[in-house]
């Protein structure tokens, strides 16, 4: 069945591409050489990969800032190239197996200049995602705090595009939902699980207490580690590893290897 299903949501991306080209084509604007040297300076990620893939970074990347519109919040009064740049590339970074994947719900995203209050949770946030919205919200503060820790295994960034690729793959309504394959994530949840009980009792070292909370902050946390401690993850914990590796069709420490 989950076969069936992408014979037909593969056909059907192919006339829903066609319809986005028209609608977001004239929006997409080209990276200049500044763009990216910014992504050589600043994103590992992009300076590790192939000059292919670099090239279908960067087209995903275009396509990815044409769509969304990006809010400033707070004392923010201006959301600059360069700011949309790092975080549309932590999108690219985190869906980069899954071609045609652009978070599409997730139409807006706002950036405060540091924490924010939260009237709904009457509490301070650094980042959320709204699916009812369609928002993903930012503290710019705490988004670079995670680049200038680049192998601490907390970047703000990864953590709520995780959150949204979840959630997007569950929202039944996109043609973007059900990217995951059931039979990889279901030997994901497994592995899963079993390090989330671990981390419930205080046994594990290697991921932070928040990510015993729930599946989606088990995601996200295990999201983070696995883009900027992969070497510790293998070793720490090898099956969990491999079965991010197939689920997000991508590794992290081959990418390294190979350049």
């Amino acid at each position: 069945m989950y076969f069936l299903h992408r014979l037909f949501f593969s056909i059907g991306e192919f006339f829903y591409t066609l319809f986005l080209r028209l609608k977001v084509g004239s929006k997409i604007q080209k990276l200049s050489k500044e763009d990216i040297n910014v992504l050589e300076n600043l994103f590992p990620y992009y300076k590790n990969l192939s000059k292919e893939h670099q090239k279908d970074f960067i087209s995903r990347l275009e396509w990815f800032l044409a769509e969304k519109e990006f809010i400033p919040r707070g004392e923010l009064k201006k959301v600059t190239p360069e700011m949309k740049l790092l975080v549309g590339a932590t999108a690219i970074m985190v869906t980069f197996g899954f071609r045609g994947v652009f978070l599409r719900h997730f139409s807006k995203i706002l950036l405060y200049p540091d924490s924010y209050y939260s009237t709904i949770n009457q509490k301070y946030h650094y980042g959320e995602v709204n699916p009812k919205l369609g928002l993903i919200v930012l503290s710019w503060e705490k988004f670079v705090e995670g680049f200038m820790h680049s192998q601490s295994g907390i970047n703000l960034g990864i953590h709520e595009m995780a959150h949204a690729m979840k959630l997007e793959n569950q929202i039944h309504y996109n043609r973007e939902s059900n990217f995951f394959n059931p039979y990889r994530w279901e030997r994901y949840a497994v592995e899963a699980k079993k390090e989330k009980e671990k981390i419930q009792k205080g046994d594990s070292n290697l991921f932070r207490k928040s990510a015993g909370a729930n599946d989606h902050e088990f995601f996200a946390v295990a999201l983070e580690v696995f883009f900027e401690r992969s070497l510790e993850f293998a070793a720490y914990n090898p099956a969990l590893y491999k079965a991010l590796v197939y689920l997000l069709k991508q590794d992290p420490i081959q990418l390294h290897n190979s350049n």
